[in-house]
């Protein structure tokens, strides 16, 4: 059996979107997330989703499943929570202690992420109510220079419904970022870890799913080849906290565009020597760096 994490883990990524929409905004008719002084986002939970999709696809169990990538039946939360006949029995009898320990242990997400598990009961089922607190945080994405979105207009050559006096060609909108760079960090807190049995054997998932990020991860928004990982800097320390900061560890490596270039367009603009250097001489934190 795998043993429960023990020493600190700390982490930073860096992505790549080349004629791709990274992340749309919803209430911004889906243009590519940005801030308001014009650098790109990509939201927190739209990386977790990902990972999530990567833990399944190597083969892990997943509580929090996109509909169109269920490997169950389920049709809701709930439902995927009653075809598991023990965690049935301790939400029937109302047992939220016993109720999150076997979610932790029966999922990778949840012991992972954390979750919320709040499920009214029916008849004599009590329900559940608590809340699990996963070992793995991580920020959201930001571009290392300011994007430039273009704006494509698009038709549809049929009609959705039949409508008497209306042509078949339909207006729409498509967004794109031409190129830029992203990064976001991430952290595996120790104390946490041992109250949901999360392993170094989950580490290591979590490890390979930020690595292969965008495998089995095509859309027309991100078609095949436009998003990459660059970067993966995975830091490991002795004991639960660690002897060197995660702030600092997250300042000290920096990726940047060039010296005197202003506008990052192509994998030339940006500098990762630097940031390769500064990842492996911090003290106290042994560094792995994956380069994509």
């Amino acid at each position: 059996m795998a043993e429960v994490l023990n020493h600190r883990i700390d982490f930073k990524v860096v992505i790549a979107a080349a004629g791709a929409n990274p992340n749309g905004d919803p209430l911004n008719g889906n243009r590519p997330r940005q801030t308001s002084d014009g650098y790109g986002e990509i939201s927190d939970v739209a990386i977790k989703r990902k990972v999530r999709n990567r833990l399944q696809d190597l083969g892990n169990k997943v509580f929090v499943q996109s509909a169109d990538r269920a490997d169950d039946e389920a049709k809701s939360l709930k439902e995927r929570v009653e075809s598991n006949d023990e965690l049935k029995k301790l939400m029937d009898a109302g047992d939220n202690e016993g109720f999150a320990e076997a979610a932790d242990n029966t999922w990778i997400d949840v012991r992972s992420f954390g979750q919320v598990f709040a499920f009214k009961g029916k008849g004599k089922s009590k329900g559940v109510s608590v809340g699990v607190r996963g070992p793995v945080s991580i920020t959201r994405a930001r571009s290392i220079a300011p994007i430039a979105i273009n704006d494509m207009q698009i038709t549809k050559s049929v009609n959705g419904e039949t409508t008497e006096g209306r042509g078949s060609d339909t207006m729409g909108m498509k967004y794109s970022v031409d190129f830029a760079v992203y990064e976001f960090s991430g952290s595996i807190n120790v104390q946490l870890a041992e109250k949901t049995g999360f392993t170094d054997e989950d580490a290591g998932m979590i490890h390979q799913a930020l690595e292969t990020l965008f495998d089995n991860d095509e859309s027309s928004a991100r078609p095949a080849g436009s998003m990459e990982v660059l970067r993966v800097y995975w830091w490991e320390q002795e004991g639960k906290l660690g002897k060197v900061a995660p702030a600092k560890i997250f300042r000290t490596v920096k990726v940047t565009p060039k010296e005197g270039t202003f506008d990052v367009r192509d994998f030339d603009d940006v500098d990762f020597t630097s940031a390769d250097q500064a990842a492996t001489e911090i003290e106290g934190a042994m560094c792995d760096i994956y380069r994509g």
